[in-house]
């Protein structure tokens, strides 16, 4: 498989060895001073797993990943974020870089955010693997919860097809997450589905969910969730890279 997508949701390309998940803002300017017209965030992370859509990249093997992100005041920003692979996810490929540009802003009590993603996997031998995928979500806070929806659309690729000729895909996802009150306690839970058939999905589609918690101290992020799909896929290790299990993540963020 050339790419699970699974969101959007740091990369082994700037030598992170501690997802993508938690980035954090610069220190707090001091109260006169003007909030920076330009930020800059990043994570690294390793992960027991790394899967897209429910579906592991890494034979069910450890992954390093990490990114950047470079944003405006305006809304506007652009990340660079990687990820080790294993090499059946696209065409021999040990790593995928994900180039994202979107905007961000906030309309009464929703935060919407839209962009476009570029699976970029450098070594796949010269077959054609990259894809773009516009994103657009909309969330809302409440008290402690979040709540967010987002849809992920491929336009019809080469890099997307199974025997068919080009073929697109969509997926809707939606997330719950949740602090709890006075502790460095977290929760979340995640259903989405992939629409197939394409690359993505290998075939028909398939539904995706997990649940997980996390634990943060200082600047690192300790999470652990179960992740599970109505899909049976097998790598060519034989490998049931659908199955459910156990994926924990180590996340410094700066």
């Amino acid at each position: 498989m050339r790419k699970s997508i699974l969101g959007l949701s740091a990369p082994v390309f700037v030598g992170a060895l501690v997802g993508a998940l938690a980035a954090v803002s610069a220190p707090a300017m001091a109260q006169d001073e003007p909030t920076p017209e330009i930020t800059v965030t990043g994570n690294a992370a390793v992960v027991t797993d790394y899967r897209f859509r429910g579906i592991s990249q890494t034979n069910k093997k450890f992954a390093l990943q990490g990114g950047i992100t470079v944003s405006h005041a305006s809304g506007f920003y652009a990340s660079v974020w990687g990820s080790s692979i294993d090499d059946y996810v696209a065409a021999g490929s040990d790593q995928e870089l994900d180039l994202i540009g979107g905007y961000t802003t906030t309309v009464g009590a929703a935060t919407i955010d839209v962009g476009v993603l570029y699976y970029y996997y450098p070594g796949n031998a010269g077959l054609n693997t990259d894809f773009v995928e516009p994103y657009a979500s909309v969330k809302g806070t409440f008290g402690p919860a979040t709540a967010k929806l987002t849809v992920n659309y491929a336009p019809k690729a080469k890099a997307l097809s199974v025997g068919n000729g080009k073929e697109d895909n969509l997926y809707v996802a939606g997330d719950l997450s949740a602090s709890i009150p006075n502790t460095p306690l977290g929760v979340s839970a995640h259903l989405a589905h992939s629409f197939g058939p394409s690359y993505l999905t290998i075939g028909k589609g398939y539904t995706d969910w997990n649940i997980g918690a996390t634990y943060t101290w200082q600047h690192l992020t300790f999470g652990v969730s179960y992740v599970d799909t109505d899909k049976s896929l097998y790598s060519p290790a034989g490998h049931n890279i659908s199955k459910a299990g156990v994926v924990g993540t180590l996340t410094a963020a700066f």
